[in-house]
């Protein structure tokens, strides 16, 4: 009697097998769309700030290429190394932020402590902290129950610590970014639904009084309001992104062709890079850039649904969130939606310290699924036998 073969489709993990090839697909997709975009929107600047046209497009590459190594390596790692001991890398982190404070070291742009040069290397701790934090708190709020006093008192200080710095930076933006991050894990974890709401509303109160204790921040709001009042300050970015998208109409101004990026719109290949989209892709470009990060988010969610460890499914719906989040408020900015944040559209933006923290993400959902494939395997195995 012929032996009882079962195909790979029968397997319990080729579902998930198949959501991992299409993430990853379209993580490259994403990534490949914005160095084609940093080298549209920075290619004039380049030229007449460095000589080179292809300086930003270069560096890009570099950043993907180091990027494609982090996250193979820590792929290649297992999971449960960063869950337990990513509240470590957390601390070093938080270290990483407090040298934005020391002369020397810390590099100080438009009066924010926002980045370090090592060696030559600019690096911004900011995009590193965001998924440090997240490791940080999944450890936190699963394990409550079972620390001692001293040591929750202890890991709480570190994971509040960042948010302290961020707001001292000043980087509002990010301090968002962590602070929701924090705020979702312990909703997904098993953490006291009653303490949950009072860390809540507390740290709401705490935010929005960090976000109207300064000045500035004041004045972003009214900016957004009405950005026309002062059209060549504060208004005056903004503006010119209402101009790009304007003038990318539905089928854009074809690739290469944008007229903001000759030096009216600051940031175009960092933080207003969708701005350069939608003025050279038009509609069209914005609604594939749109629909290339719903797509990731849907698998995103889809992969953490199918994995087997409590902790993978916090740690990988958490990146995805995380990533999401970032794109949605990037998004909202460049459209004016939402006040002016400083941050950048994950994997399409400029900047080594964003892509390689991503992909450091990247990596560990791969991680996670590896594991989780094992797991799967393992036990249909078991099940054929019986």
């Amino acid at each position: 009697m012929a032996p009882d073969v079962t195909s790979n489709k029968d397997l319990p993990s080729y579902d998930l097998d198949r959501a991992v090839k299409y993430f990853i697909i379209i993580i490259g997709l994403i990534a490949m769309l914005g160095l084609i975009m940093v080298f549209s929107s920075s290619y004039i600047y380049a030229k007449e700030t460095f000589g080179s046209s292809t300086y930003f497009f270069f560096r890009q590459s570099f950043f993907i290429a180091a990027g494609l190594l982090v996250a193979l390596i820590v792929g290649i790692s297992k999971i449960n190394f960063w869950i337990n001991y990513g509240r470590y890398l957390n601390i070093v982190a938080i270290l990483l932020l407090l040298l934005t404070f020391f002369p020397g070291i810390g590099v100080v742009v438009k009066g924010s402590h926002r980045w370090i040069n090592i060696l030559g290397l600019t690096v911004q701790p900011g995009e590193i902290i965001k998924f440090t934090t997240m490791l940080a708190a999944l450890f936190y709020f699963e394990n409550f129950s079972i620390l001692e006093r001293k040591e929750k008192i202890k890991q709480g200080i570190f994971l509040i610590a960042p948010l302290v710095v961020l707001i001292k930076q000043p980087d509002y933006g990010t301090f968002l970014i962590c602070f929701t991050v924090i705020g979702f894990v312990c909703f997904m974890s098993s953490f006291s639904r009653k303490y949950f709401y009072i860390f809540l509303a507390s740290g709401i109160t705490i935010g929005a009084a960090a976000l109207f204790i300064e000045s500035y921040r004041i004045k972003r709001i009214l900016t957004f309001l009405d950005p026309w009042k002062n059209p060549q300050t504060s208004g005056f970015q903004i503006i010119q992104s209402y101009l790009a998208f304007a003038n990318g109409g539905i089928f854009g101004e074809g690739l290469g062709n944008s007229n903001e990026k000759l030096f009216y719109l600051p940031e175009a290949h960092n933080d207003f890079i969708f701005s350069v989209i939608g003025e050279e892709l038009g509609l069209f470009g914005v609604l594939m850039a749109i629909l290339l990060f719903v797509a990731m988010i849907y698998l995103g969610f889809k992969i953490a649904l199918k994995m087997e460890s409590r902790m993978s499914q916090i740690l990988v719906s958490t990146v995805v969130f995380v990533v999401g989040l970032q794109a949605l408020l990037n998004m909202g900015v460049v459209l004016g939606l939402l006040p002016t944040k400083g941050l950048n559209l994950p994997f399409i933006s400029y900047g080594g310290s964003s892509i390689i923290s991503n992909f450091f993400a990247i990596g560990l959902i791969i991680s996670a699924f590896r594991q989780t494939r094992v797991i799967l395997n393992n036990s249909a195995l078991t099940t054929q036998d019986r």
